[in-house]
């Protein structure tokens, strides 16, 4: 297995964690309920896929910097603890704030009327600018930087990322492109059950992440 092949491997986690978002599926499947399904769909997944690699690749040009004035192994393990002991905290704020509202958000309400353009910029801020899709992104670029990789290895495997993070909006939108309305109700259900329990599934998600990270990061310092 090659260095790239290898980093992505590791970087499998933070790239499910990404996908497992409900800011990255409920959206997806509301617009494939609007008047323009595909098109939509489609512009949310340019969106998203955008904005993880923006996040990712700022990670990934600010760690080789620091790398030319920092030892990279140690700076990439303290960060890699950083990161780790802020997902493990947002995952508890998440939480014990579950079951705070069931109201469903206003912009979400909106997805209905959505053009493609506006779906290209809602898919761009729900990943570059959430706190968590952007921890988590950022934590994959830190990794990308801090390894030894060419540039080529470093795209590869940043596209790598990207594409495996937006597998959970790339699916709901070839089910229907294959199965056509038929996709309609199962979408649903799972729409009105990540709506239900988003608040449960992103605190999972963020501890399981975040106590990987903070593991790895722990192990690193005492070897």
């Amino acid at each position: 297995m090659t260095d790239a092949a290898a980093l992505l491997a590791e970087l499998l986690p933070l790239a499910v964690a990404v996908a497992a978002s409900p800011f990255a599926i409920i959206p997806a499947v509301l617009l494939l309920l609007g008047p323009r399904p595909r098109a939509t769909t489609s512009g949310f997944l340019v969106g998203w896929a955008l904005g993880v690699l923006a996040v990712a690749a700022v990670g990934t040009l600010l760690t080789e910097v620091v790398d030319r004035y920092a030892d990279p192994p140690l700076w990439a393990t303290w960060a890699r603890i950083g990161l780790g002991t802020t997902l493990l905290v947002l995952a508890v704020r998440r939480w014990r704030a579950r079951a705070a509202t069931t109201e469903q958000p206003a912009w979400l309400r909106t997805l209905a009327q959505a053009t493609p353009g506006s779906a290209v910029r809602t898919g761009a801020t729900l990943s570059a600018a959430n706190p968590k899709v952007m921890l988590l992104a950022a934590a994959a670029g830190v990794a990308v930087g801090s390894a030894d990789l060419s540039a080529t290895g470093a795209v590869a495997v940043l596209a790598g990322f990207t594409t495996l993070a937006c597998v959970s909006v790339a699916a709901p939108l070839l089910l229907h492109v294959v199965a056509g309305p038929r996709a309609l109700a199962p979408l649903e259900r799972a729409r009105d059950w990540l709506e239900r329990h988003q608040a449960a599934v992103v605190s999972v998600v963020l501890a399981a992440v975040g106590l990987l990270l903070l593991t790895e990061g722990v192990a690193s310092l005492r070897t």
